[in-house]
């Protein structure tokens, strides 16, 4: 089942097929006259009037432009025009650009620096190459910016910053956010981020087929509590024990507990002693590994945390010949080293920036490419652990999580993390979309930890982050059921 319309980023290529789309509908003209609009309503929501100078562009970027300052100087505020090359003829941004009849100047840094407000229509999300030292030098001379879609020197669909140039205090963007709105570094360049509906089809999104998403409750369902619940119903999440680092074991163990499942178990073995002193509520197994995968209970699997490479070695191919749903992390990744075909048959890992670069090479520029191209490699759920996590699946499919807090980077979150996914995956959810909830519970438990927590507080806030996640998906139904109807 494809994702919702709903939570889509878009790409700026999958926009111009949206456009085209739409220019045999609804038209471009009249797509444009609303987007202006948007850009004047927050503008003129969030500052007082000023003079004000946009910068326009040849394409429908600076029609866009155009169209914001006709309606900012009908709302009374002082308004100036600039391009650094007019717009096509014929077209709906030189349509745009004569309806406007107000001053226009130079494209200079001098006029630029005497406006109190500068919105930038100059490029929007379409540019994907640097732009020239000439146009940076005359938007770093703003006092404030706005940009109309994306800073001009951000790519829309990686987030990197092509030109070194200021920071932005708003942006307004339209039918949908696009990655670079989300992604860093250009995510701290483009300020507040607003989107606003400007009438697209849903057909015209449709046809774009985009394949990046924002993970949000809605783009996937946590199963929620029955009357009929037992704990194997609910899920049965097992680990392999570290001798070494066993704390790594117990906080995957806590998140998942805390998360929801049914039931935890740690292949201890020969450490089962050492491990009974944890909580009561875990179930500790002396018995070899063959013994325990004889439960076919027992599908879910977590593999790595608190573990020497030399146990991932005795577990995780013993574990993948069973068929067993298996989660990799922390030691298994190390394991596997600079030969990612190890972890062919896991599925999901959850590698942060330094796991990935040596299992498949820096991300560079373009992280969502590269996560998605480890996931197809290895046939795998990826999750790439950073201030927007990266969640990718085999076939494609990429969702963006910014539901987190700095508060998660401590040490021994990832383990929480591992315990969360494997949490889902045991309650029947689908891959991506277990790894796509695990990632955003563990934020939301961040969230509400507040200031500087130990990773053990995550825990206590697991189950209202699930709670919040359940009743968000159930709300997001009921609205798309009224607008059905």
């Amino acid at each position: 089942m494809k994702p919702d319309l709903r939570f889509s980023l878009p790409t700026p290529a999958q926009c111009s097929l949206m456009d085209r789309k739409a220019s045999e509908t609804v038209g471009i003209a009249n797509l444009m006259e609303r987007a202006g609009w948007a850009v004047a309503q927050a503008v003129r929501a969030r500052f007082a009037p000023c003079r004000v100078l946009v910068l326009c562009g040849p394409g429908n970027n600076g029609g866009d432009g155009y169209v914001a300052a006709r309606y900012l100087e009908r709302a009374g505020w002082p308004v100036q025009v600039s391009y650094f090359v007019p717009p096509r003829v014929p077209g709906p941004a030189a349509e745009a650009a004569s309806r406007f009849r107000g001053n226009r100047v130079a494209f200079t840094a001098e006029n630029v620096a005497r406006a109190d407000l500068v919105i930038d229509a100059i490029f929007g999300a379409g540019l994907d190459r640097p732009p020239s030292s000439g146009i940076m030098g005359v938007l770093s001379a703003a006092k404030r910016l706005v940009a109309v879609d994306l800073p001009s020197a951000i790519n829309g669909s990686t987030g990197a910053i092509m030109a070194e140039g200021p920071d932005y205090c708003l942006s307004v963007t339209f039918v949908r956010p696009k990655p670079g709105h989300i992604l860093y570094p250009g995510r701290a360049v483009c300020g507040e981020v607003v989107w606003a509906d400007i009438g697209m089809p849903e057909d015209c999104l449709a046809h774009a087929a985009p394949d990046t998403w924002l993970n949000q409750p809605g783009l996937w369902r946590i199963p929620a509590m029955s009357p009929e619940d037992h704990k194997y119903r609910r899920g049965v999440v097992s680990l392999c024990a570290g001798q070494v680092m066993p704390g790594a074991t117990r906080l995957a163990a806590a998140g998942a507990r805390a998360s929801g499942a049914g039931l935890v178990r740690i292949s201890a073995g020969q450490g089962a002693e050492a491990y009974r002193l944890g909580a009561p509520g875990l179930v500790i197994d002396e018995a070899p590994l063959e013994a325990l995968l004889e439960d076919d209970r027992r599908k879910v699997w977590l593999c790595g945390p608190g573990l020497t490479e030399g146990e991932v070695e005795a577990s995780l191919p013993v574990l993948l010949r069973a068929g067993r749903i298996v989660l990799a992390d922390a030691g298994a990744l190390g394991w596997a080293g600079e030969c990612p075909a190890r972890l062919e048959g896991v599925a999901v890992i959850t590698p942060h920036i330094g796991e990935f670069t040596r299992l498949f090479g820096s991300p560079g520029d373009d992280p969502v490419m590269a996560v998605r191209e480890a996931a197809r490699q290895i046939g795998a759920t990826v999750v790439l652990k950073g201030a927007v996590s990266i969640i990718a699946a085999p076939d494609g499919r990429v969702a963006l999580n910014d539901h987190a807090s700095p508060a998660l980077a401590t040490a021994g979150s990832g383990d929480t993390l591992s315990g969360v996914i494997a949490t889902m995956l045991a309650a029947g959810m689908a891959t991506w979309e277990a790894a796509c909830a695990g990632v955003w519970l563990h934020g939301e438990a961040g969230l509400r930890a507040g200031n500087w927590p130990i990773v053990e507080a995550l825990d206590s806030h697991l189950g209202d982050a699930r709670a919040k996640a359940i009743a968000l998906a159930c709300g997001m139904e009921d609205l798309a059921v009224k607008r059905r109807a």
